[in-house]
């Protein structure tokens, strides 16, 4: 799927495929199958000629009040948050797979949303005629207008480093298909070794580093999880494949130590 053209990726299906990796057993077709759902009774509440105000709304309604779609803020880091069939089960996720389960139903009655890596905070976005319409799913599909953004750019990097950092026609960039299954990734990545869960950590990092085997600080991070496995020489291996692709990085001495005393190691065990 992430090997497809960006326009054919099914993001609810590879958002399923990451689920599939903790259920081995996932029916991935009943859930596909489910938002197809979502979509027809959307459209049989909707005229024929419903405009794009019209059916935002008639979609808020029906996901956030009728099925009772909400942000699990109570519980932010709960893995079941990244696995779409839970966030489908439970009603409950976080900004990025709420927005998927949004962006996928629109598509379906004929809303071609797309989604923006805001900071912080996944939001989907809707070119119109005056611009673009933004909109939080993850808090009901709100409209944002641009003082809500520049007010969560503030929250997100203090007043004054806002602009520098991150003005807000790039923070409002369209997010490729690829971009929002490896941002899904990196979440479950970070939600997994914050409870020292490396083991169903690794698998994850692998995914990343399918998808974007450039990135060197995903070979960095995979070293330290290889290494807390006791993986040795699979964690020198990424130490190296970081040193090598950034060569000049802050860190460089401090990994390169890392795989010097890994070396050693190693000899000892022969």
């Amino acid at each position: 799927l992430a090997q497809a053209p960006d326009e054919s990726i099914d993001l609810a299906e590879a958002s399923l495929w990451i689920a599939r990796e903790e259920y081995p057993d996932l029916d991935i077709a009943a859930y596909l199958h489910r938002l197809d759902g979502y979509a027809a009774n959307l459209k049989g509440r909707l005229p024929r000629q419903a405009g794009v105000e019209l059916k935002i709304q008639a979609l808020n309604r029906y996901l956030f009040e009728d099925l009772g779609f909400t942000g699990n803020a109570m519980d932010f880091y709960d893995p079941r948050n990244s696995f779409l069939n839970e966030v489908m089960d439970r009603k409950l996720g976080i900004p990025i797979t709420i927005s998927v389960i949004y962006i996928e139903t629109a598509r379906r009655i004929g809303l071609e949303l797309a989604g923006v890596s805001f900071p912080g905070h996944f939001l989907v976005k809707l070119p119109v005629d005056e611009g673009v319409v933004v909109l939080d799913p993850f808090n009901g599909g709100i409209t944002l207008g641009e003082m809500d953004l520049q007010r969560r750019l503030q929250q997100t990097y203090g007043h004054e480093n806002t602009l520098a950092h991150a003005p807000l026609q790039s923070v409002l960039a369209t997010a490729s298909k690829k971009d929002i299954i490896v941002r899904m990734l990196r979440n479950l990545k970070g939600v997994y070794i914050q409870r020292d869960e490396f083991a169903k950590a690794l698998p994850i990092m692998h995914r990343i580093i399918q998808l974007v085997p450039e990135d060197a600080d995903e070979y960095r991070d995979r070293g330290v999880v290889h290494q807390a496995l006791e993986c040795f020489r699979a964690a020198a291996i990424d130490y190296e494949d970081y040193l090598r692709l950034k060569p000049n990085a802050p860190d460089a001495a401090t990994v390169g130590e890392r795989v010097a005393e890994l070396a050693r190691h190693l000899s000892h065990l022969h």
